[in-house]
């Protein structure tokens, strides 16, 4: 899930300047059957995070990336302000996929991101939604449970997500 030295010591300074916000509380409703018995880690605290649960009755974009992903980097920015931009119609919910969680602290920090972000790295939610193995990737879940896409691309601004994610929600932006 994580190095070895990525001790709650060793990531209590880039948690607290990553300044992360909580990951999304465990809800009712429906949630991909794939994710059933998905647990990985909140970056924000360090808390076990119950991914079925967590998206569950929630329209979500699962923004798959890594700290050492140029395009990812790009795109992260765009995430956020597309959060901004759907407020809580919407949860964009990152999930890192690299073992080295202190960079990837330390990359949010460094773009100015503040999403909530799961650490993730046996890509255990890329495996159980069968996402490509390329990253960025984007998995749009609808709050009905249901996995609506699955796009394994990079986007460069927050109208372009708008424009691929939320049809296939029914959402507005």
């Amino acid at each position: 899930e994580h190095r070895d030295a990525d001790t709650a010591e060793a990531l209590a300074g880039p948690r607290a300047e990553a300044d992360l916000p909580p990951c999304p509380t465990p809800s009712t409703g429906p949630s991909p059957a794939a994710l059933a018995d998905v647990v990985v880690e909140c970056a924000a605290d360090g808390s076990r995070a119950d991914v079925a649960a967590m998206v569950a009755g929630r329209n979500v974009v699962l923004n798959l990336w890594a700290y050492w992903c140029g395009p990812c980097a790009d795109e992260l920015p765009a995430m956020a302000e597309y959060q901004r931009r759907m407020g809580p119609a919407v949860t964009v919910l990152t999930v890192h996929q690299d073992e080295n969680e202190t960079a990837a602290l330390l990359r949010l920090t460094e773009l100015g991101v503040k999403l909530p972000t799961l650490q993730d790295g046996r890509r255990l939610v890329a495996a159980a939604l069968k996402v490509p193995n390329v990253m960025p990737a984007t998995v749009v879940l609808r709050s009905d449970g249901t996995v609506a896409k699955i796009l394994p691309r990079a986007f460069t601004s927050a109208d372009e997500i708008a424009a691929a994610v939320n049809p296939a929600m029914g959402v507005r932006g």
